[in-house]
């Protein structure tokens, strides 16, 4: 494979990510959050029920940041907070799916249908590429986000 091929697929992935952020910024905006948030939220519902300290370790967010994460959800009664009976030092996110995806839902409702029907279009082998591709880039992402802690602990 060629050079150029490769910059040019680079390019392309991140122009993909920065249209997802503009998109996603878009969608969280108009839902009344910051795009991160946003974007956490979904993890909330995607997860469902976690504690604060798996959703720190699911986002990479410090416990300071959930801590905020959860009172803005909460005071939007999105998610409720439970106090586990032996530890209370332990906080149990319990989310509102229902009010999340009624909140959410709308603005998604069009994208997630054209995009279904986008994968539609290519073959079974093109899709598994497609697929191939995500999976790797994602271990990558992962490993490089290891990796940039590691190197980075003391500092």
């Amino acid at each position: 494979m060629s050079g150029d091929l490769i910059v040019q697929v680079r390019k392309l992935s991140q122009l993909y990510a920065y249209t997802s952020i503009k998109m996603h910024e878009t969608v969280a905006r108009k839902a009344g959050f910051s795009g991160t948030d946003h974007k956490y939220l979904g993890f909330i519902l995607q997860k469902g029920q976690m504690t604060a300290g798996e959703l720190a370790d699911l986002t990479g967010l410090t416990t300071g940041a959930v801590t905020g994460l959860i009172d803005r959800f909460e005071k939007k009664k999105l998610v409720k907070r439970h106090f586990d009976e032996n530890d209370r030092r332990k906080v149990v996110i319990i989310p509102d799916s229902e009010r999340i995806t009624a909140l959410i839902t709308p603005f998604y409702k069009d994208y997630q249908s054209c995009s279904e029907e986008l994968i539609r279009s290519f073959s079974t082998p093109e899709i598994k590429t497609i697929e191939t591709y995500f999976l790797k880039a994602i271990e990558l992402m992962e490993k490089t986000t290891e990796t940039i802690k590691e190197k980075t602990k003391d500092i």
